[in-house]
């Protein structure tokens, strides 16, 4: 028993020792009390399962019990609702017996269960920061948050990249500003590439901060590879894996998800599918049925990444390949916990996708994990706090709002003169109306955002105009997708692994009604839900391929079905761009490998058009181009020259040869300038400067074309 456990209040090691049976503190505990102590913000990154919740806990209730709190001493923020819900248990298994309260605020909850009397409020809250940002604007119970402590933030590295951490970050400095003190961070994370960067972001102005980053002693791992074309095959070879196991299944979006699901129906037992679009019960359904005893398979998106307590697992499946490195450590993470080695088996349509699985694994096992870049132009934000502002007093003035947020950290990086620009521009498209000095609600604004007591301002989350599919009873089952919606949603459909028949349609109210339906032909979709390959993966498999291997044992036959797509190419450099041309149906084609990403290239190829003109067809993925019937001779040489007039222009040069994205495309886009879209789409869509930086260190390589595509004839 270490010096830490000895010392906590009498009470806590208590319940401990005597409820949870512990006799000790795990390292991470150890280290994190420590720094939490000495009033650090701290950032913990721990593998799955290993004990990052409790090192949050233990330093806050032990400084509750010994200091003790008039007021909400603990705030506890989560990306989501149900991992609030999830973790709601494990902190009362801590709490109740000490005499703490805990209580839970998000939409799911009824008014009646989340308020609290005046006085009497909770010791810990566990919140998301959308209801967070309601509640600070409650008069009575607000009061209470200036009390706080502590602020322990859950799945930290699920914010930093999206403007919600931007709004985190808003709440935070708020925070500190109502308690007349710096709030402690701790914040609890996943692994990330720049975990030194995340903690300064989520720290602010604050500099007394520590890492707590606990690497997983290295053990054996063990992966398997199911390779099969024949979708029905690959589908058998699938059900064979998880059979009479608890088993998790990664896919990479929600339409592959409900395909799936539909087609393993019959072959599993106690088969459920898991993601964003489907009803809370549903999902909840899923996670108690796998957290229980036998068998149970769950097919599931990214949305089992986060910690929601799920149990022992036997296998983690991952159909296809991971999309990124931090993606794999957290599915791989669900697997091999108290005390099993992880084993994920990867089920595979052909050699690309081995290929693709093998860049992901060298990665991780190099500890090449990508960094999270947190938005630097957050006008979006900046629009939704200035209309919250203006309906919290009513009226406001230029200088009150140049109080209220011209200070806060997260605005600090926007020029001087935009917030004036700003109201000019809300006055002058009467989203704002002046009266004198005085500022108040216009006309746009509340026709935009107005409805329902201003509901819509308390979130920068854009919503996705999809619709609310429930049973005639009121139900509610899920989500569809509005272009779904809109094309008839013909024949039964699956929705959470069932099948349903739409029957009726409100537009007016994004309403669906649907019914048990006969068994599902067609296919439900959503749009706009599955992310391209990772930087670090896209560089990692130009590394194998220049290599001419892979690292990884692989069994013979995966062995040789990656070296016939290995020796298909060209000799590559192992960082650099390579161009070749071979025929087309009418001229000569290029191809171009950039392994660049799907959202670069997709850049890349807008750039181009600018250069060769519009009606270039160019096609792109995450590692290449291809200019189809580009020229009649030359194809190669005329990209190799566009690129280079490229690699000399600027990020802003190239930010104003792109066509401003559609303003909806943010929540308040509408109400900001075209100049302020154009900049924000640049700084955190684009990430021109560094695509600038990043293209323009590029080497450009003309090669000869494969002896297979140098064969190919014309037509």
């Amino acid at each position: 028993m270490n010096g830490i456990f000895q010392g906590l209040h009498g009470t806590l090691q208590e319940v401990l020792a005597h409820r949870l049976g512990w006799s000790d503190l795990r390292e991470v505990q150890s280290r994190a009390y420590e720094a939490a102590t000495l009033g650090n913000d701290v950032m913990v990154i721990a593998p799955t399962a290993g004990g990052k919740t409790e090192a949050a806990l233990i330093p806050v209730l032990d400084h509750i019990l010994k200091e003790g709190s008039p007021g909400v001493a603990c705030i506890y923020v989560s990306p989501l609702k149900a991992l609030i819900n999830d973790q709601e248990e494990r902190f009362r298994s801590f709490c109740t017996p000490t005499g703490l309260e805990v209580r839970m605020w998000h939409g799911d909850v009824p008014r009646g269960d989340r308020a609290w009397t005046d006085g009497e409020p909770p010791h810990i809250l566990m919140i998301t920061p959308e209801s967070l940002e309601v509640l600070m604007r409650e008069g009575i119970l607000s009061r209470d948050l200036s009390h706080a402590r502590f602020v322990i933030i859950d799945e930290l590295h699920a914010f930093v990249e999206s403007e919600r951490g931007a709004h985190l970050r808003v709440l935070l400095e708020r925070l500190d500003r109502m308690a007349g003190r710096h709030v402690q961070r701790i914040g609890l994370s996943a692994t990330v590439g720049n975990p030194e960067d995340v903690l300064a972001w989520l720290s602010g102005d604050w500099e007394k901060r520590e890492l707590v980053h606990i690497v997983q002693p290295p053990s054996e791992k063990r992966f398997s590879f199911h390779v099969e074309q024949d979708e029905r095959k690959r589908m058998e070879a699938l059900a064979r894996i998880v059979s009479a196991k608890k088993a998790l299944v990664f896919v990479n979006s929600r339409t592959e998800a409900e395909q799936v699901g539909r087609a393993l129906k019959g072959r599993v037992s106690h088969l459920f599918v898991h993601h964003s679009s489907l009803s809370p019960d549903m999902r909840k359904a899923a996670e108690v049925s796998i957290a229980g005893e036998g068998s149970a398979c769950i097919i599931c998106t990214s949305t089992l990444e986060l910690g929601i307590d799920i149990g022992d697992l036997d296998v983690v499946v991952q159909l296809g390949a991971p999309t990124s490195v931090s993606s794999f450590l957290q599915r791989m993470g669900r697997s091999g916990r108290r005390g099993h080695s992880p084993y994920m088996a990867f089920v595979l349509v052909d050699a690309w996708d081995l290929l693709l699985c093998a860049a992901v694994i060298e990665s991780a096992s190099r500890k090449r994990v990508e960094p999270l870049i947190p938005v630097r132009r957050p006008y979006n934000l900046l629009v939704q706090q200035v209309f919250l502002e203006v309906i919290r007093h009513r009226r406001t003035t230029r200088s009150r709002l140049a109080k209220d947020l011209g200070t806060l950290p997260v605005f600090r990086g926007i020029a001087e003169e935009i917030p004036d620009l700003l109201l000019t521009h809300f006055e002058s498209e009467e989203f704002l109306v002046r009266d004198g000095e005085m500022f108040m609600p216009g006309p746009k604004m509340e026709a935009w955002y107005g409805k329902s007591n201003w509901k819509d301002l308390y979130s920068v989350i854009r919503g996705g105009g999809d619709f609310r599919a429930v049973t005639p009873e009121g139900e509610l089952v899920g989500r569809l997708d509005a272009r779904f919606v809109a094309s008839g949603g013909k024949g039964s459909f699956s929705l959470g692994g069932k099948s349903w028949t739409l029957i009726k349609s409100d537009e007016s109210h994004n309403l669906v009604v649907v019914v048990p339906g006969e068994e599902a032909g067609g296919k439900a979709f959503w749009t706009g839900g599955q992310a391209g390959l990772s930087p670090v993966v896209c560089q990692a498999v130009q590394k194998i391929i220049a290599r001419r291997r892979t690292l990884l044992p692989l069994l013979q036959p995966h062995e040789e079905a990656l070296s016939r797509i290995i020796d298909s190419l060209p000799p590559l450099n192992a960082r650099g761009i390579h161009i070749w041309e071979i025929p087309g149906k009418r001229k000569r084609d290029a191809i171009v490998l950039t392994f660049l990403s799907r959202p670069d290239n997709a850049l890349l190829t807008a750039l181009v058009r600018k250069i060769l003109g519009e009606k270039k067809k160019i096609r792109y993925d995450d590692l290449s181009l291809w200019f189809q019937d580009l020229s009649s001779e030359g194809s190669a040489d005329i990209v190799l020259d566009a690129f280079l007039q490229i690699q000399s222009l600027s990020g802003e040069e190239m930010t104003n040869l792109m066509r401003i994205p559609p303003a909806e495309n943010w929540k308040f886009g509408p109400a900001l300038p075209p100049a302020l879209l154009r900049e924000m789409a640049s700084a955190d869509t684009w990430h021109m400067d560094e695509f600038a930086r990043r293209f323009s260190s590029l080497s450009l390589y003309k090669v000869p074309a494969p002896e297979w595509e140098s064969d190919m004839k014309e037509g």
